[in-house]
């Protein structure tokens, strides 16, 4: 904020700026307090911002109900090994298309850059078709592999060619006189200043391996490798009808990932968006 604003303007554009919050904050805030209150006081009228009393009975029905730490598991392992991974294959493919010159490298770049045309739920049967025929249905590596080396790598990938053509060739050159070959230059100059887009990529994918839902419902069925989009479809009761409080009480659980990686790298997310055009 500017330093030539009188405390009258700051207190402005801070009370407006907490208004125009709160349609963001409000549904995240009624889901976590809804959490600890019963069913009857959920859907209350008025309803209230705070239960009357801190009902923990629902966080214990969602341990209770299901393997729910072992779902917890499944996911965050799987987001981590996916997002490392997806990390790993984008940076060495997104400098090869900025760094280094061969034929047709833009013709292979656009081709690449299709595949964010392409919607899962077309290539969902035959990949489908190609993991039951490995024998790998039912098991985390279709979740593993499909995002890797699927549209959310190439979307990676596009970010980390768009952090590294903005690298002044400079650093190479003088790399280069030090002795460095090619992977010298990618290991020891180009990938730790590319921290800013690593963070975004980061960010990127684990959000999108979190809340992955078709293909977990596509490839697994037992209850015990279930990621937690999936589980959280099965809190309900003997007549197939939700359980209000016990469903907002796990997805609470299910956020807290997702706020403490963004909370870690947003300010990396943040530098990474700026120095690949992405901004809005």
């Amino acid at each position: 904020m500017r330093a030539d604003l009188n405390p009258r303007a700051r207190l402005a554009i801070y009370g407006l700026m907490c208004v125009l919050a709160i349609p963001f904050i409000f549904p995240t805030w009624w889901m976590v307090t809804s959490s600890f209150k019963p069913v009857q006081e959920i859907f209350a009228f008025p309803p209230a911002l705070l239960p009357r009393r801190l009902d923990l009975d629902a966080y214990a029905q969602v341990f209770a109900l299901q393997p729910f730490a072992l779902q917890y598991w499944n996911s965050l392992y799987i987001a981590a090994v996916v997002t490392l991974g997806t990390m790993a294959v984008a940076s060495l493919a997104g400098y090869a298309f900025a760094r280094i010159r061969f034929p047709g490298q833009n013709a292979v770049f656009m081709v690449v850059l299709l595949a964010l045309l392409v919607p899962s739920e077309v290539t969902i049967v035959p990949l489908f078709r190609f993991f039951l025929g490995l024998g790998l249905v039912n098991t985390h590596w279709p979740l593993i592999l499909v995002p890797i080396l699927g549209a959310p790598c190439v979307l990676a990938t596009f970010i980390m060619r768009q952090f590294f053509i903005t690298l002044p060739p400079e650093l190479e050159e003088a790399g280069r006189i030090d002795g460095l070959g090619r992977f010298g230059l990618f290991w020891r100059i180009a990938l730790p200043l590319a921290r800013p887009a690593l963070g975004a990529v980061a960010i990127f994918t684990f959000l999108h391996s979190w809340n992955l839902y078709l293909e977990p419902i596509v490839f697994l069925s037992s209850t015990e490798k279930f990621t937690l989009p999936q589980a959280l479809t099965q809190y309900v009761d003997a007549y197939g009808g939700p359980m209000w409080n016990v469903q907002l009480a796990a997805v609470t659980l299910t956020a807290l990932p997702v706020l403490i990686v963004f909370v870690i790298a947003q300010r990396q997310f943040i530098e990474g968006l700026a120095h690949t055009g992405l901004k809005g």
